[in-house]
């Protein structure tokens, strides 16, 4: 019964991962990558954001195989809280900063996310969104428009879906879609889902299409699915 979770989860992962694979390098050569890293900090994700401060060291050190990458951590909580950090390249930093906050009720935020990603690509290009969350309580078109507006300054958002909420999902999958980004549901559980998705991106942040096709292991081979064709 234990297996149960992960095992249900396998090919949901197996196919993000697929897709990832398809997507073509958004990185120039010899720039360091730059991915942020947003989760939900609501009073629901206490467990999993536990888990992501384990998890994010190994996005360092599967990106660093391949190149460098920076990494920016924003959250939000409470009462219309936020907050983002600098773009990191320590992961002993990164997960000081993790650790010392807590999960607390509120809503959700994504919409913030999105403009602060798009701030901070209008700046200096980020390469790829990261978003963890299990719900959504925004209005979905809005959301969607910020998402295709990273889309078109080529940051594709990774949105992982804890939970499975069919409404959420449906708006993840379509934020996912229109910023030329993909979609994975992962369980509470499936700790090893979440690792493999977040090194495939960040392998994909740090090195482009070409690192992470040669990222070993069964599910950055099968990423390909959902993400657009490579421009000719």
């Amino acid at each position: 019964m234990a297996d149960t979770p992960a095992k249900r989860t396998d090919p949901a992962v197996a196919a993000f991962l697929a897709k990832v694979a398809a997507m073509p390098a958004v990185r120039t050569a010899g720039t360091p990558g730059r991915l942020i890293f947003a989760l939900d900090a609501t009073a629901s994700r206490q467990h999993s954001w536990d888990q992501a401060c384990h998890l994010q060291a190994q996005m360092f050190h599967a990106a660093a195989e391949v190149g460098s990458l920076a990494v920016s951590l924003c959250y939000f909580r409470g009462f219309m809280e936020f907050a983002g950090t600098p773009f990191l390249t320590d992961p002993d930093d990164m997960t000081r900063r993790m650790t010392g906050v807590r999960c607390l009720g509120g809503q959700t935020q994504i919409l913030r996310v999105l403009r602060h990603a798009m701030a901070e690509t209008t700046k200096t290009r980020v390469n790829a969104l990261v978003f963890v969350g299990d719900a959504v309580e925004e209005d979905v078109d809005a959301l969607c428009h910020a998402a295709g507006e990273l889309g078109l300054r080529g940051t594709p958002v990774f949105v992982f879906h804890e939970g499975g909420h069919p409404i959420a999902a449906n708006a993840f999958r379509q934020i996912a879609r229109v910023s030329g980004g993909a979609y994975a549901p992962f369980d509470a559980g499936s700790a090893g889902a979440l690792r493999d998705l977040l090194r495939a991106v960040a392998v994909f942040a740090a090195g482009g299409r070409r690192a992470l096709a040669a990222l070993a292991g069964p599910a950055a081979a099968r990423i390909a699915g959902q993400l657009p064709a490579p421009a000719r």
